[in-house]
């Protein structure tokens, strides 16, 4: 956007071609810096770090005993459209921490690869016809250019792509690990907890020796291969379940629970999703639901995030009871937190995907609830529950009945209830639940209280809260004026010994779906054989690699047609999908799996590989892994006081939109991974930061469609407001995202060249803290320049080009400026506060442009402290101060402690509290003398004169506060 009100001379090429200044620091000059150094850090390898085993080991290296991190960002899809201005903003503040640490001595790993399997690549190989493979390799050499052009400090030896046969060859190595193995509950783990992945091979030990019966009771010598086969399958980590999925007609794929939005439509393509019941791959992520949750106190993320992963699992504490089926041999179970209001309970609820509803409803009812499911398939979980949505239902015609009262109940069917949380059933207790009072008052339902309500409480509303039973008693028991948690005990206890309930525990979260009917995505390592069962692929036929197919995409139907059936691309590759192996037993025919898996799988582990990228005997060496990412001597800040350090990466950065996706199933695989003793870390990202975004103005024209931001007018008006215009006509101004759409875009290659890649640098890092959004104003930039100009200007002749510094002393002004700066720096990069050691900085360069002569001992280590920030000008001015080694590893300055004592604070004198006067005063200054200073300021006496004190309030050294009588 243009300013008529700015200085034309402030854009980043002034100066430049000025005979009179020819050597300032111009965008010009900079690029030149910038280009330079980056070529230069690319042939001596500066970002190299040391491994200690592996295939690159390099045990001399005298970093391996200084300590060592790990920083990442969450990896980047490589999309067509390259990088804007608010994808780099993680990247640079890991960049920022890294360059700082290496200055500490630390052994430093900090790369950058590519998520580069999916859906968009996929789409766009549909449009143009080109191989998905083509065009995502054009898109990594555009990012990988402008993360170059950016000053980057990543090490691209270690560089990688899911794409890669070579990475994602170990990807579907991890998946087979996971295949054959089970979850053992009596497993003892490390930390003295019960419950483990151990290989499949341990439980058909146990079948074989009849340590554990088979569910028939045969022995295990007498199944057949097959009817092995379906019992290790009920046990597998990862395997193939007949169940209800989200089935996307309009993406011919079925999708996960996480990537449906609450409109029930895809995540991507904005399609409408239904329930189906397919069969698909599963991984059993249930079985590490109590440890996901319970590992979360240990790590160094933010809360938020935390809430999100133990919500999204839903553990909740409570009982199944069973409610007999009027007329029928089976029973209604329903899993409930609050048993003790089962008095309450009447009328029961069923999920429209319930089994049972195929075989309890009369045909009087059938053809309604029929309607009723076939409306409720179209509706996303998170839109069935919104608290804002009017409840709707269907009579069954079926009634059961409460086991504490005796009496009959309606079964109804409601999509408000979830299949995929307890059992897909609700015992409605009205009374006590806002929702089946909602739907109680809607349907003419009774109503029962079972807790007092407090004093009060409207009479037409449930009572949520805890209080007293009431209406709780049978013949049997009663439950009448315990409190909650004493009521639950009993009625679970009474329902216990009676053979209609039990006291459990259960999960919201459910088994990750894992398959997916697309083509551009790892093929599954596995074959079927003439009788349906799964066979792994041995390690030297890995990597399964795609074959060409004539068409990328799978089969598409009418977006509305829920009845249709997945046909996946691969299908198409006959040749490639019926082969003949010889997997140990001889050559025999085989069917592959025409499945690919989910673009989620190789960021699961893509954190190993960064650590021993040229590895080809294991996704990582175990002592470069334990090194990298093995627990620390001391838990995170916070941890449950004797818990042992879970390690991981040191420092993860990246958005919080991936709170129930990435983050939760890489902590599944990493855990299933530690536990089959590949490798020492419990948890894949020790220490999580979640950066804002970076926002831009929209502007919109009268119809209220974007126009392009760059030639938007702004002018002040007379009253101080803005007002802008658009080829003339005024605009309205709104925050918004930046996308093409929006018309606001704004590069970094734009930037670069506009001012310099170090300019944005500081521009993006000084906007504000790293969590926090920030609005994009690229006049704003100028600012950044000035102040590397600034320090330019400090160190170089903008006539001569030769170096101004002198090797005079500190005054002592100078050094104690210095020395708070060099202090107040190290610590704001250690926390990643690097707003505020910008505004340090600048702060102790504008000092700096006061002095006469600029000391080389002052301006030195300032250009060390901007260099993590700055690095092309840094290295630049360090070089031509006369250093011939980078200064990447240069120590970062250290604060003299005796120059940050301070000579005097400043004490303030209250009478009753308003500030009269201030005060000098020695940092040690004891209270009698402090009293007595302040009772002798000149400015006090005339104020209190010779009245009277109530008493003098002394908090030496920085308050004295005088109350007069």
């Amino acid at each position: 956007m243009t300013d008529s009100t700015s200085e034309q001379t402030s854009h980043g090429t002034s100066g430049a071609g000025d005979t009179a200044t020819p050597h300032r620091y111009t965008a010009e000059l900079a690029n030149q810096i910038e280009d330079a150094w980056q070529e230069r850090w690319e042939t001596e390898g500066t970002f190299h770090s040391a491994n200690p085993a592996g295939p690159w080991a390099e045990p001399d290296d005298p970093r391996l005993e200084r300590g060592h991190v790990m920083v990442m960002d969450m990896f980047p899809y490589p999309s067509g459209a390259g990088l804007h201005v608010g994808h780099p903003l993680g990247f640079i503040a890991t960049d920022v921490f890294s360059r700082y640490q290496r200055t500490t001595g630390r052994n430093v790993l900090h790369t950058m690869g590519f998520d580069a399997f999916g859906l968009p690549a996929e789409q766009y190989a549909v449009q143009t016809g080109q191989h998905p493979r083509t065009t995502t390799e054009a898109n990594m050499v555009t990012y990988r250019r402008q993360l170059r052009s950016l000053g980057m400090g990543h090490e691209q030896r270690r560089s990688i792509e899911t794409i890669d046969p070579a990475f994602y060859r170990w990807t579907q190595w991890i998946f087979l690990q996971i295949f054959n193995s089970w979850y053992d509950e009596a497993a003892v783990r490390a930390d003295g907890q019960l419950g483990a992945a151990r290989p499949i091979s341990e439980l058909v030990a146990q079948f074989e020796s009849g340590e554990r019966q088979t569910p028939t009771g045969q022995p295990w010598s007498q199944l057949s291969p097959t009817e092995r086969a379906g019992v290790l399958a009920e046990h597998r980590l990862a395997y193939v379940s007949s169940a209800p999925v989200n089935w996307c007609p309009g993406l011919g794929t079925v999708l996960s629970n996480e990537e449906v939005t609450n409109e029930g439509k895809s995540e991507r393509g904005d399609f409408p999703v239904f329930k189906r019941n397919l069969s698909q791959w599963k991984m059993r992520i249930t079985a590490y639901a109590d440890r996901l949750i319970d590992d979360l106190d240990r790590l160094d993320w933010p809360e938020k995030i935390k809430i999100q992963q133990r919500n999204w699992i839903g553990r909740s504490h409570g009982a199944n009871v069973s409610f007999p089926v009027v007329g029928h041999d089976e029973s209604i179970t329903v899993f409930t937190t609050r048993p003790d209001t089962i008095f309450g309970t009447t009328f029961m609820v069923l999920a429209p995907e319930h089994p049972l509803l195929e075989h309890i409803v009369p045909e009087s009812h059938r053809g309604d609830v029929a309607a009723y499911r076939r409306s409720a398939s179209t509706k996303s979980d998170l839109e069935r529950q919104a608290d804002t949505k009017a409840k709707t239902g269907v009579f069954t015609g079926a009634h059961a009945i409460n086991p504490a009262t005796g009496e009959a109940i309606q079964v109804w069917v409601a999509d408000y209830v979830l299949m995929g949380y307890g059992t897909g059933a609700i015992m409605a207790v009205p009374g006590q639940d806002d929702r089946d009072w909602a739907f109680a008052t809607a349907y003419d339902l009774p109503i029962v209280r079972t807790v007092q309500p407090t004093e009060g409480h409207p009479e037409d509303q449930a009572f949520t809260g805890e209080g007293p039973a009431i209406n709780s008693a049978n013949e049997e028991i009663d439950l009448n004026g315990l409190p909650v948690d004493e009521a639950k005990a009993r009625i679970i206890d009474w329902l216990a010994d009676r053979g209609l309930g039990e006291g459990t525990i259960t999960y919201r979260l459910r088994d990750w779906l894992f398959s997916r009917q697309r083509y551009w995505g790892e093929p599954f390592p596995i074959v079927w054989d003439e009788d349906g069962v799964a066979h792994a692929l041995p390690d030297d036929q890995l990597p399964l690699t795609l074959p060409d197919v004539p068409d990328y995409s799978p089969r598409t139907f009418d977006p509305q047609d829920a009845d249709s059936m997945p046909e996946a691309p691969l299908a198409r590759a006959t040749e490639w999908v019926h082969v003949e192996l010889d997997l140990g037993d001889g050559p025999k025919r085989y069917r592959r799996d025409t499945n690919t898996m989910p673009n989620w799988a190789g960021s699961c582990w893509y954190h190993l590989r960064y650590q021993d990228p040229e590895n080809t005997k294991l996704p990582v060496d175990p002592g470069v892994e334990a090194y990298w990412t093995g627990p620390r001597e001391q838990p995170v800040a916070g941890a449950p006081e004797g818990s042992r350090d879970p390690g991981g990466v040191d420092l993860y950065i990246g958005g919080a939109e991936h709170a129930v996706l990435h983050l939760l199933y890489s902590r599944f695989w990493h855990k299933a991974l530690f536990d089959l003793g590949y490798v020492s870390s419990e948890e894949p990202f020790r220490r999580l930061i979640n950066q804002g975004m970076v926002e831009a103005y929209v502007y919109r024209d009268h119809r209220g469609q974007p126009v392009p931001a760059t030639e938007v007018e702004e002018s002040i008006e007379e009253t101080g407001e803005p007002t802008y215009t658009w080829n003339g006509q005024p605009v309205t101004k709104e925050h918004g995202k930046m996308g093409k759409s929006l018309k606001n875009v704004v590069t970094p290659d734009e930037m670069r060249a506009q001012y310099g890649s170090d300019t944005f640098r500081v521009y993006e890092m000084s906007m504000g803290p790293l969590e926090q959004y920030r609005p994009w104003e690229t006049r704003a930039v100028v600012g950044s320049q000035r102040f590397l100009q600034r320090l330019w200007r400090n160190v170089i002749d903008e006539e001569t080009g030769e170096v101004t510094v002198t090797d005079d002393a500190l005054d002592e002004a100078t050094a104690r400026f210095l020395a708070r700066t060099a202090d107040g720096v190290k610590t704001d990069f250690e926390h990643l506060r690097v707003n505020t050691a910008v505004a340090k900085m600048i702060e102790f360069n504008n000092h700096l442009t006061k002095l006469d002569r600029v000391p080389r001992a002052a301006v030195e280590p300032l250009i060390q402290m901007v260099a993590p920030v700055a690095p092309h000008l840094g290295e630049e001015l360090w070089s031509r101060l006369g250093h011939a080694e980078s200064l990447a590893y240069e120590p970062f300055p250290q604060a003299d402690p005796a120059l940050l004592v301070e000579d005097t604070v400043t004490c303030v004198v209250q009478i009753k509290g308003k500030v009269r006067d201030r005060l000098e005063v020695a940092p040690d200054i004891s209270e009698d003398d402090l009293r007595e200073l302040a009772l002798g300021s000149e400015r006090i006496r005339e104020l209190i004169g010779d009245g009277e004190l109530r008493t003098v309030i002394v908090r030496a050294p920085k308050l004295v506060n005088i109350v007069p009588a």
